[in-house]
Order: C-alpha cells, then structure tokens, then sequence
C-alpha cells in the first residue's frame, strides 16, 4: 500500500537537554511529546495513536500510555535499533491511512550519559538472544561493531576514509544551526583524518558523542493537516525504499 501523501508531519520537537541527572526516561519521553504536540498546535486529547520503542521504561509502550495518560486506538513498539523512529513514521503514515488511527505521536528519549553507558562497554544483551553466542567471545562494543560495519563497507565498495570523514564535516556545519548542540566547531576532512585512531578505521571525530536527551514527532491525516496553521511535511515513502 502507498503512503504517498496519506499524512503528514505536522509537529516535532528535539528536547535541548544534552545531560539530565535530575530526569527519567519518562519525563523526557513527556516533555517531548509536550513540545512535538505544542508545536503542531495539538493535545495529548488529540493523540489517538502512539509510537515508540525499546528506549521506553517499564513495558515500553503500554506503561507510557499509562504514564501520559492517553486515550488511544493504536499502540505501535516496533523495536528497530536506532532506525526504529524512522520504521514509525511509516507505521504512523500506514495506520493513518488504514483508518487506526488521526493523530500519531512517536517519542523516543533516552539518559546514557547520566547513566553512563559510553558504548566503551561490551555488549549484552542476555544469553537468550542467538547473537550472544557468536559475539560474545570477542567482546563486542558499539564503536568496534561499527568499525566492522565501516571496514566491510570499504571491502564491498571501495569507499575510503575521506568520503566517511564528510559525514562528521556536514554534522559539524549542521551543528551551527542548533544552539543545542555539544559539538559546536566547524572541522575539515583533514581534522577527522587526522584525529586519534579510536577502533579502524574508525576515528575519534567519526564516532558519535553520547548525550542524553529525547525528540518527539506528530503524524496526522491530510484533513487535520489542512487545519492547522503550521508549515508541514508530506509523508512520501517509507525511509527504506
């Protein structure tokens, strides 16, 4: 089925916290969606579908319901990783389209910098999951897992140091833009290359500082859209295709 202008983003809000030791995850997740939905001229009484993933405490989806108090006819917890929130606004296009739901609201929040998982630490994630096994012997972490990932890109397709270390200096021109951003100087292709080598070929102005924080976004039907007197954006596609 085509999402193709079935709905639209018509609110989203980046918490500015960048470190909260006075926070729950909750209370970011709240304070998100408070300043999503204040942003798109919108109430939690208006929300009827909500979205979020495994960064919610408790059970997830079904105790920030509780917690926000809403009144919903559809939940959704897809569980992507750091993609999740993008699979969401696909779900939300989806549901909205198949009349679940008018009003969606996709949070996500998160402390690891109060709580002090840096990504230095291996990764566990229970002797259940098939994964554990195999990886668990060569104790994985965030930034050596991406470093793979990095390295079996450059063996597949040829792509180099240089075209990486682009992605840093764009984030770092993109940061001028965000009073909020912890990363505020400007760097050169050459600066990234030039950093300490962090896990190959992954460099320490590749990887990503950790931050707490949070976001939140509505997706509403086309009509609602029409209705409120902000800019929005039209849901094309799902981000995969």
């Amino acid at each position: 089925m085509s999402i193709k202008g079935k709905a639209y983003i018509v609110g989203a809000y980046e918490h500015p916290t960048r470190k909260a030791p006075d926070k729950s995850v909750a209370q970011l997740h709240a304070e998100s969606a408070k300043g999503a939905l204040a942003d798109a001229g919108l109430s939690l009484a208006d929300v009827d579908g909500y979205f979020c993933a495994g960064d919610a405490p408790g059970l997830g989806v079904l105790n920030m319901v509780d917690y926000l108090g809403l009144k919903l006819r559809h939940v959704d917890s897809t569980e992507t990783g750091g993609s999740s929130y993008l699979v969401h606004v696909a779900h939300a296009a989806q549901a909205i389209a198949m009349g679940k739901c008018n009003v969606a609201l996709i949070t996500l929040a998160g402390r690891p910098r109060s709580e002090g998982s840096s990504g230095t630490k291996p990764r566990a994630w229970g002797a259940g999951v098939p994964d554990q096994a195999f990886e668990a012997p060569f104790s994985p972490m965030t930034v050596n897992s991406y470093a793979m990932v990095a390295m079996r890109h450059m063996y597949e397709y040829g792509t180099t140091a240089e075209q990486l270390a682009w992605i840093k200096v764009a984030a770092s021109h993109h940061a001028q833009h965000n009073p909020h951003a912890m990363l505020r100087d400007v760097v050169t292709v050459e600066d990234v290359l030039n950093a300490p080598m962090i896990s190959d070929p992954l460099r320490k102005l590749d990887c990503c500082v950790v931050s707490d924080g949070g976001g939140a976004l509505i997706v509403a039907r086309p009509e609602i859209a029409a209705k409120l007197n902000r800019p929005k954006v039209k849901v094309l596609a799902p981000a995969n295709t």
